[in-house]
Formats: structure tokens, C-alpha cells, sequence
């Protein structure tokens, strides 16, 4: 079954592009395009995609207002949204995070990176640019914490060895092969640091991984 897509960009060649890219994928459609936030906004909500990609600078409303109304802590049913940009700045990609963004990536990322950070924000992953990861996730965690800083639970041995992995990156299927366990033990225990965490998604579990010290920037 193919993960249907809504490509949101105001300039007409990238979002030509990006369409082009994910076209091309066997398991990708694209159900959608708009030009401007409001129209991603209006689009999403009534054809309800699997996943959303919205540069995070348009006209009307940005990426990130249009992520926080689709995927924002008070969304109820919360939409899978990536972010991308051409700009590496912290306040961008904190602010989308913020606002529930499960991926963000650079415009400069590649094909490659692009269709992975899809099929992750799909699969209930979060991928960010590998080149501002560490960076990135360190500085949230210093300036928003958003989880507990003691969980409800102790954490197992391997749930630590999980969440440092989520917080390094990697996808599920990524942890299993490392860890040398099955893809559904992985997200056995992605779900149990969620709730032991008080985490919404897998980069509020990275942030905590940060927070606590448990992962530093280089």
C-alpha cells in the first residue's frame, strides 16, 4: 500500500523536484500540492496524507504554524509532517520540533535521505539531517526540556541501550539490526520509553536522552 504525500513549497522548480523524487518511488504517491501554508493547511486537512513535507518558509503561513496545527501537542489525531529547508538554522529546526515535526531535513539531503525521512515519519520514526542531529538535539534539550526528568519507571538495560540509539537517529528497523533483535521487540520498547517517559514521540525521547545526560554533543 503506498504512503500518499502532500508536497508544500512556494518556489514552483523545488516543489517540481520534490515531486519528481517522490514519484519515483514504488511505494509513494503524491496526493497533493500547495504553494503557500494556507493552502498546505487546507489541503492536509481534507485529504488527510500520511505524510506531510512543507518548507518551513512560505508565504501565508510558515512550516512551522502549519506543522503546529496539524501536529501540535494539542492535535488530537496528530499528522506525520517532515520539514525542509534550505536554511540550518537552530531556531528553525527547534521550532519545528516544537511544534510536532517528526523529520527535518536540509534541501541539500539528497534523494535518498528524503524518501527515508518519508517512510520514517510514516512509520512513526523521526529523522532528522544526520549533519545537525547531535547539535540540534543537545541545544533542545538544554533550552526546552519536555519530559520528566526522573521517568515513572526504571529503565531496563536494554531500553537504555534503545534510547540511546533513538537518540543517535536511528529508525526502528536501524536499532534491530544493531541491537541484533526483532523489529517488533524494538518497538516494544520504543512504546514502553514513551510512556515511562511521558515522551510524545521519538524526538521528545531523544531530547530526554540529552537532558539527562545519558547522550552529550560532540
Amino acid at each position: 500500500m503506498s504512503i500518499r504525500v502532500v508536497v508544500a513549497d512556494d518556489q514552483d522548480l523545488v516543489r517540481t523536484g520534490l515531486v519528481m523524487i517522490l514519484s519515483a518511488q514504488p511505494d509513494l504517491e503524491v496526493v497533493g500540492e500547495a504553494a503557500d501554508g494556507l493552502a498546505a493547511l487546507d489541503l492536509a486537512t481534507r485529504l488527510r496524507p500520511d505524510v506531510l513535507l512543507v518548507d518551513i518558509r512560505m508565504p501565508g503561513l510558515d512550516g512551522v504554524e502549519v506543522t503546529r496545527r496539524l501536529a501540535g501537542p494539542d492535535v488530537t489525531d496528530p499528522m506525520a509532517v517532515v520539514v525542509i529547508t534550505t536554511f540550518d538554522l537552530d531556531e528553525y529546526v527547534l521550532g519545528a520540533l516544537r511544534a510536532g515535526a517528526r523529520g527535518f531535513l536540509l534541501k541539500d539531503a539528497g534523494p535518498a535521505l528524503l524518501v527515508q525521512a518519508i517512510h520514517a515519519a510514516a512509520n512513526g520514526d523521526a529523522l532528522i539531517a544526520p549533519n545537525i542531529t547531535r547539535r540540534l538535539l543537545a541545544t533542545f534539550a538544554d533550552q526546552a526540556p519536555v519530559a520528566s526528568v526522573q521517568p515513572i519507571g526504571p529503565l531496563t538495560e536494554r531500553e537504555e541501550e534503545v534510547l540511546v540509539l533513538v537518540a543517535r537517529g536511528r529508525t526502528n528497523a536501524e536499532i534491530a539490526a544493531e541491537l541484533f533483535v526483532g523489529l517488533s521487540t524494538v518497538k516494544s520498547h520504543v512504546a514502553s520509553l514513551m510512556t515511562k517517559l511521558g515522551a510524545r514521540n521519538r524526538v521528545e525521547i531523544a531530547i530526554w536522552a540529552y537532558d539527562t545526560r545519558r547522550m552529550r554533543a560532540d
